[in-house]
């Protein structure tokens, strides 16, 4: 029965994806980002470098400074909004999600995940801009925001708005469902080969109860708690995959060219080859890797602004800069060093396309380093995806708060402990799920959840501009009253913690 039932979901969302991932869906965020973009004269480009020195580069030089803290409102720094926002986007979809585009769409790929980001840049700056301009504290003081929230109060279509939340409801199930299904299937293979089990599903299911166990401890304690573990593991998970990952392309360093020659030539193909992942049509090629492309840095989705949302920052641009480097950082470093890594480690040719991606991303570490490279995935790749869990518990909890923010706070509370109680549950079901399915259902959410995402940042692309243009004025000295907030009282509260703050270096 259960058997059947899989496969009425496959059939299922299996036609719901080919729409949902056809051609106007793929043109409609290809445009969104060239619009955003040309609005914004490609800030991703002229402003790319303040992106770094107002974000990266001062956290960086600000390690072990003790930071005054804000007690304005129940928000948490703006690395930490950060940390929680690219902890929900670096996790599978950055190695064995770059690993499947490459066995199930071909080399070429890697390009269209490349130009995918490169508009996602702006865009995913656009939706951090909005979700603070748009976000409003509730009753705890905690400041909330989303694509819900300027769907809502932006565009003022409030059915799209809880349309959208719901979609990020079911991303959120969804995406947790891939990452611990990811997570039990690399630390069951790697466990296996030490200790050679008789029954995998057991030793899963067993994985995914410590996986919700350890994640129930954390989700509880809120933006919070899952910001200052993010901001902990972050760090440290992607300097030791970046590190591991630069030695096995030196390793193998003559076949660079090579790798960068497939994933070029291989981007147009217009006609399948026949036999193997490298002849794979140009229709596959670009939906793979833009799907791929989406799913790993989450620019178009309006998932990772939720994050975002709850920075102290009272600078919708400054939230936004972070917004830029997270695309550049998830994709152009994270997700290339995986494709590069494993298109110089391997030799495609006889490859079929019907590999499975977890077992050959464990094969790329153990091809280069070993017993020691399969022990470094194993501590690797579950921290990419436990920090997912964690962040996108956080976006359906603010999905259903706002759901049911009409309701009284006592309804609104007890819904919101509803769902992580049934998404730490779920943790554990989704061990059980086969892989390819897990994949598909979650790339399903991710479409319907940016369709409604999409539409409102055409519409708003406007006011995007308007406020970034506000900023760099006021930067320049020019005496505008700021743009801080959609609503008066909060635009005002705002501006006057903005001179308090420029009062006292101490305050952010």
């Amino acid at each position: 029965m259960f058997d059947s039932l899989i496969k009425a979901i496959e059939k299922i969302n299996d036609a719901i994806n080919g729409v949902v991932w056809g051609w106007p869906v793929i043109i409609l965020i290809l445009s969104t980002g060239l619009l955003l973009s040309i609005r914004t004269k490609f800030l991703q480009v002229t402003h790319f470098k303040e992106s770094l020195n107002t974000t990266i580069v001062p956290t960086i030089k600000g390690l072990g400074k003790k930071r005054k803290q804000d007690t304005r409102t129940n928000s948490v720094s703006q690395f930490e909004a950060f940390s929680a926002a690219i902890s929900g986007t670096v996790g599978t979809g950055n190695i064995i999600g770059v690993v499947s585009a490459i066995l199930t769409g071909g080399p070429g790929a890697v390009l269209w995940m490349w130009i995918s980001a490169f508009f996602g840049m702006v865009t995913n700056y656009s939706e951090n801009v909005l979700g603070l301009y748009f976000r409003k504290k509730n009753k705890s003081g905690d400041l909330s925001g989303g694509a819900f929230y300027y769907i809502a109060n932006g565009l003022k279509w409030r059915w799209l708005a809880y349309v959208s939340a719901v979609f990020c409801l079911f991303a959120a199930i969804g995406m947790s469902g891939v990452q611990t299904n990811k997570i039990s299937g690399t630390v069951s293979e790697a466990l296996n080969k030490v200790f050679s089990f008789d029954d995998l599903g057991t030793v899963k299911l067993v994985i995914g109860v410590v996986v919700a166990v350890t994640a129930g401890a954390i989700i509880i304690g809120g933006i919070k708690r899952i910001g200052k573990v993010a901001s902990m593991l972050v760090p440290f998970m992607s300097l030791l995959f970046i590190v591991m990952s630069l030695i096995a392309i030196c390793m193998h360093i003559d076949r660079l060219p090579h790798a960068f020659g497939l994933i070029f030539s291989k981007a147009f193909t217009f006609k399948a080859a026949g036999g193997g992942v490298l002849g794979y049509t140009f229709a596959t090629v670009i939906r793979k890797g833009m799907a791929r492309g989406v799913f790993s840095n989450e620019a178009g989705l309006g998932s990772s602004v939720i994050a975002h949302s709850a920075s102290e920052t009272r600078e919708p641009v400054k939230q936004g800069l972070w917004g830029v480097f997270e695309v550049f950082f998830d994709t152009f470093i994270i997700c290339t060093l995986t494709s590069l890594t494993f298109l110089t480690t391997f030799d495609l040719t006889g490859f079929t396309g019907t590999e499975e991606d977890t077992a050959m991303a464990i094969s790329m570490f153990e091809s280069n380093f070993g017993s020691f490279g399969v022990a470094v995935y194993s501590v690797i790749l579950p921290l990419f995806a436990f920090t997912t869990v964690l962040a996108w518990s956080y976006y359906g909890e603010k999905a259903v708060e706002f759901c049911f923010s009409k309701c009284s706070d006592r309804t609104m509370k007890i819904s919101v402990t509803v769902f992580k109680v049934i998404y730490i549950v779920l943790i554990v079901f989704s061990t059980l799920i086969t892989s390819d399915l897990i994949w598909a259902i979650d790339d399903t959410f991710n479409g319907l959840m940016a369709l409604p995402n999409l539409i409102c940042l055409i519409a708003l692309s406007g006011l995007v501009t308007r406020i970034t243009k506000n900023y760099f004025d006021r930067k320049k000295g020019k005496d505008v009253a700021p743009m801080l907030s959609a609503y008066p009282d909060l635009n005002e509260e705002f501006r006057a913690d903005i001179e308090a703050a420029n009062a006292d270096p101490e305050m952010t």
